[in-house]
């Protein structure tokens, strides 16, 4: 399978935490669809001191993975939404 583009789309989202609705990352995504996964080369600012843990209220909202051979977050359903 083909790797994710490296420059990647040019529109970013604000995510935030589910429970607490504190800032986690403002990362470029690409499509209209829900928030499944974040590539780490695409996240432009990272709020959150431990990767997929939550700094606010310490709830674990994403796992590390590899996706097509890229690291990324895998994110836990309705843990986290994006504005």
């Amino acid at each position: 399978m083909a790797k994710p583009n490296k420059k990647g789309p040019t529109r970013t989202v604000d995510i935030f935490c589910a429970n607490c609705k504190a800032p986690l990352y403002k990362y470029r995504k690409g499509g209209k669809g829900a928030l499944v996964k974040c590539f780490k080369e695409r996240i432009v600012t990272d709020h959150t001191k431990l990767g997929g843990v939550c700094p606010g209220c310490d709830t674990v909202f994403a796992r590390d993975t590899l996706v097509r051979g890229t690291p990324a977050f895998k994110m836990i359903g309705g843990k986290v939404f994006c504005k």
